[in-house]
């Protein structure tokens, strides 16, 4: 469990503040959807501050299991001793339990959280014969991405309807250039040459690219020019050797990097 004790930059771009508020009234579960580094993690984190909650955050992936959100016996000087997982911690003391990129965890795993997500707004542990119902300052909320979104990974019918609903996209280019300002301090111009290697990046054609280059890798690049490094180094380290391991693609995206700075 985490805590904040200051509120997290955020800017907002439309009306999702005042959505994930009125979820929140209204003990409502919330999904959020965008690529990879546009700042779903960043606005809950912003939202528990913003509301005074414990925010309980989960990193999903390929392994997790029901056990890992509930809980477990474990073994303990020469006892077994019940240990609530994150999920259980959260209904038992309140506060947001946060499942990011929840369609990297087992398929089965999601069905855990199917009673908390509807009007029931229970948790029932097997193990322990409990059946506990979440407070009102209880919220689930969850994150994916759905460009990774297959047969395979993706979420049910009958879980993606058991939530409200938000989309995030990569931020409008004035948008982008101030939260590159408001999050590192660097300088407009900086800002305006990252955004615009970015969306160059991003409109790319004839690059093979899993995923694209995203606020978050705009923000390292901005912390490296910050404290000296040179621009296109920090880029080619922040943003192309994190988009492709691929030579080639590798020396295409570079020319976008220098062309930016007058290489």
């Amino acid at each position: 469990m985490n805590a904040p004790l200051a509120l997290p930059f955020y800017q907002a771009a439309g009306n999702e503040i005042e959505v994930f508020e009125q979820a929140w009234r209204n003990r409502l579960p919330l999904l959020i959807k965008g690529p990879t580094g546009v700042g779903k993690t960043r606005f809950v984190a912003h939202m528990a501050a913003r509301l005074g909650l414990p925010l309980y955050t989960v990193a999903c992936h390929d392994d997790l299991t029901a056990a890992d959100l509930v809980g477990r016996h474990l073994l303990g000087d020469g006892q077994t001793v019940w240990c609530d997982g994150p999920l259980t911690r959260a209904v038992r003391e309140g506060g947001i339990c946060y499942l990011d990129e929840v369609v990297e965890a087992r398929r089965d795993t999601t069905v855990v959280i199917h009673p908390l997500a509807d009007d029931r707004r229970q948790l029932p542990i097997e193990r322990t014969g409990e059946l506990l119902h979440a407070p009102d300052n209880f919220m689930l909320v969850m994150s994916y991405n759905p460009g990774y979104q297959n047969f395979l990974k993706g979420l049910k019918p009958s879980t993606r309807q058991r939530f409200i609903s938000l989309r995030f996209d990569f931020p409008a280019a004035a948008r982008e250039e101030s939260i590159l300002i408001g999050e590192t301090g660097c300088a407009p111009l900086l800002a305006r040459q990252l955004v615009s290697i970015a969306q160059r990046l991003r409109s790319l054609k004839d690059v093979d690219l899993e995923e694209v280059a995203s606020t978050r890798l705009l923000v390292y690049a901005a912390k490296l020019v910050k404290v000296g490094l040179d621009p296109v180094e920090a880029c080619r380290s922040a943003l192309v050797e994190s988009l492709t391991d691929d030579v080639d693609v590798t020396e295409a995206l570079l020319e976008v990097v220098q062309a930016t700075f007058g290489r």
